[in-house]
């Protein structure tokens, strides 16, 4: 496969890590973009190590101007583009703080659409581009006391389906990977926040509410998704777009 240059948001750690690894050891020239500076030396010099060309930019995903900047600050075309930057708030509607709920929309759904619009000119131009959405199991059910991040999950299948039909003419594909609960600090935070929310264990919270409903019974791993990135990289999906990629052992079957 030709080596791409890609930018991974929230790349400083999870499953944006796990995707830059995978993807750098494929030769591909990775941009981890985050908005902790810290994490993103300390991400990089992990890269490195591994002998993966990478760089990073801090970036605040819901920062327009900073999104508006970024083509000419990077100063070369990216071919793909990642959207995986996500936080979560676990409350119910009459308690979520209306700015904490504005702040996750911001983050996963109108970042996004930002960023593939800052790009989508410089992949027209070449007549190659690929956006993935990071997107989740609840960008296709909702669970209670998540409503800021299945609307903005939700929402993101919807730009994608958009999106894929504004670029039809040209080379570019717009999909979403949706997987079930992956187990990374966000998800180990969700724990602690639904045990409280539901009155219940921290354990009865991975068994009976994160995988009960899961056939396979197990958390999705990142390599998973990298892997499945990967191929959507690949000259062997240029016709799939516009398509939600569930990875949920299951779960939707029902």
């Amino acid at each position: 496969m030709q080596s791409r240059r890609i930018l991974i948001t929230g790349g400083a750690s999870g499953i944006g890590l796990g995707i830059a690894q995978h993807l750098g050891s494929q030769g591909h020239h990775i941009i981890i973009a985050d908005i902790n500076p810290q994490a993103c030396e300390h991400a990089c010099a992990k890269l490195a190590a591994l002998g993966i060309t990478v760089e990073h930019v801090q970036l605040d995903v819901s920062n327009v101007t900073q999104i508006e900047a970024l083509p000419d600050k990077l100063g070369a075309p990216i071919d793909v583009l990642i959207n995986n930057a996500g936080v979560q708030h676990v409350s119910k509607l009459e308690d979520f703080p209306a700015q904490k709920w504005q702040m996750l929309i911001n983050i996963m759904l109108v970042g996004p659409a930002l960023l593939s619009k800052a790009f989508l000119p410089g992949m027209r131009a070449q007549n190659f581009g690929r956006i993935i959405n990071v997107g989740s199991l609840h960008s296709i059910v909702a669970s209670p006391y998540k409503s800021a991040y299945v609307a903005a999950k939700h929402g993101l299948l919807g730009f994608a389906k958009t999106l894929a039909l504004e670029t039809g003419d040209c080379n570019v594909t717009v999909n979403t990977l949706c997987p079930a609960y992956v187990k990374t600090p966000l998800v180990e935070q969700q724990i602690a926040a639904q045990a409280v929310e539901n009155g219940i264990s921290e354990d009865d919270v991975i068994n009976k509410i994160m995988l009960e409903p899961m056939p396979k019974k197990a958390f999705i791993e990142v390599d998973e998704l990298a892997a499945s990135a990967e191929f959507l990289i690949s000259d062997a999906a240029r016709n799939i777009t516009a398509q939600a990629i569930v990875i949920d052992g299951g779960w939707t079957a029902r």
